[in-house]
C-alpha cells in the first residue's frame, strides 16, 4: 500500500532551517533543532543538522538513540523519569529538569559510568508546565546540583505557551536572564546556557525586540512550518508545505446532505448535527481517525471541504471544486505540527523523503 502517505520535501526544510538559524544567529541565540514531530528519523534530522542547528533535541529517549550517528549534543527535552535515568546517561548530553531526586539519580548513575552529563534546571516563568516557580527554590537546588558528582548544571531555561498559552515577553524572558546573573553573583559560576524556550519566542526577534542574555532557543514548529507560535504569524522567506498528506479517494457519488433515518451516536459516541445542502459530491478518502485528527489537516484544493468521517474513512464535499476527482484520485493536504506529529507517528502512513 503506497496511501496515504506523508511527503516531506527536505529541500525546503533544508531553506527554512537555514533561514531561522540564521535569524538567531544575528541575535546570539543557537538553536537545538527539535526532531519529535518526525519522531527523530535520522535522515530529516540530518537536515536540520546541514541547516546549522548547533543541538538535537527530543521529548523521547527511542528517538535520540535513532541519532546516536551524529556528532551534535543532544537533549532530552521532557523531563526524564527516574526508571530511565541509565538510558538518559547513556544517549544524551543534556537534559532538562525540574526535581532534585531525579537529578540526584543522574548523578548516581553518571558516576557510576564515568560520565558527566548536563543540567539545564528549568523555571516556570507563569505557563505552569515543568519548572521551578519559586526563586528561592532555584537557588538551593544550584547549591544541591553543584555538590553532586557526575552532573554539571549548564545552564537554565523556560517554556511557555506551551500549556498556559503565556506569551514569551521581554519581561518574563528578562526574569529568566536575572536569575541567570543571581546564580552567576551568588555561586560564582556563569549558566552556560540560558534556554528561552520554543518557536514562540521567535516573534520578539521578528519584530527586534531585544531579549538580552538568551542563547539558545528550542525549535520544531518554525523549523517544519515557517511559523513563530506566540501568534501563529508566517516567518518571511519560508515554506509551510514541507510536509503534505497525500491520501487516495475510494468512492465518489452524489448523495444527500443529510442523513436519512434516526439520527442516534456515531462511531464515537456523539449525536452528529448536519446542515441541508441538497445533493453534493461527496468523497471517501481512505485515511481516518487513527491515522490523523481531522481538525489538523487542510485540502489543497481550497474548494474542497471536510465534512468529517470515521476511523477508517475521511468524508470530503468535492462538489465546489473545479477539478472532477474519481476514484483513485489523490488529493492532497496541508498540515498543522499537530498533523505532522500524528502523520508521522502512524503506523498506517507512509513516509516518502523527496
Amino acid at each position: 500500500m503506497n496511501y496515504p502517505k506523508v511527503q516531506i520535501d527536505l529541500k525546503k526544510l533544508k531553506h527554512n532551517v537555514e533561514t531561522i538559524v540564521k535569524l538567531c544567529k544575528e541575535k546570539g541565540i543557537e538553536v537545538a533543532g527539535v526532531t519529535k514531530v518526525f519522531c527523530g528519523n535520522p535522515e530529516i534530522a540530518k537536515v536540520y543538522i546541514d541547516g546549522g542547528v548547533s543541538y538535537l533535541a527530543d521529548s523521547r529517549i527511542e528517538n535520540l538513540i535513532k541519532l546516536m550517528e551524529f556528532n551534535v549534543p543532544k537533549i532530552l527535552l521532557r523531563l526524564p523519569m527516574i526508571s530511565e535515568a541509565d538510558k538518559v546517561v547513556e544517549y544524551t548530553d543534556i537534559s532538562l529538569n525540574s526535581e532534585l531526586k531525579t537529578i540526584k539519580e543522574l548523578s548516581i548513575v553518571a558516576s557510576e559510568k564515568g560520565k558527566k552529563h548536563k543540567i539545564i534546571l528549568m523555571v516556570d516563568l507563569g505557563d505552569l508546565r515543568e519548572g521551578y516557580f519559586y526563586e528561592d527554590e532555584i537557588y538551593e537546588v544550584v547549591e544541591e546540583i553543584l555538590n553532586l558528582k557526575g552532573v554539571e548544571l549548564l545552564g537554565i531555561g523556560t517554556n511557555l505557551t506551551c500549556y498556559g498559552g503565556v506569551i514569551p515577553s521581554q519581561k518574563n524572558l528578562g526574569k529568566l536572564v536575572k536569575i541567570g546573573k543571581n546564580i552567576e553573583e551568588r555561586f560564582n559560576i556563569k549558566p552556560s546556557i540560558i534556554s528561552g524556550g520554543n518557536s514562540s519566542s521567535l516573534h520578539l526577534l521578528l519584530n527586534d525586540v531585544k531579549i538580552q542574555g538568551i542563547n539558545m532557543l528550542r525549535l520544531g514548529e518554525s523549523l517544519v512550518l515557517g511559523l513563530e507560535t506566540a501568534y501563529g504569524n508566517r516567518i518571511q522567506d519560508t515554506y509551510d508545505d514541507v510536509f503534505q498528506l497525500v491520501a487516495e479517494i475510494i468512492e465518489v457519488k452524489e448523495k444527500p446532505s443529510l442523513p436519512v433515518g434516526e439520527i442516534g451516536k456515531n462511531a464515537f459516541g456523539k449525536i452528529p448535527r448536519f446542515e441541508d445542502k441538497g445533493i453534493r459530491k461527496r468523497m471517501i478518502v481512505a485515511l481516518g481517525k487513527q491515522d490523523i485528527d481531522f481538525d489538523t489537516i487542510v485540502p489543497e484544493d481550497s474548494k474542497v471541504a471536510i465534512l468529517g468521517g470515521s476511523s477508517d474513512h475521511l468524508i470530503l464535499d468535492g462538489t465546489d471544486s473545479e477539478v472532477d476527482y474519481k476514484v483513485g484520485d489523490k488529493i492532497k493536504f496541508k498540515l498543522s505540527y499537530g498533523g505532522i506529529l500524528r502523520a508521522m507517528t502512524s503506523e498506517y502512513i507512509k513516509k516518502e523523503l523527496i
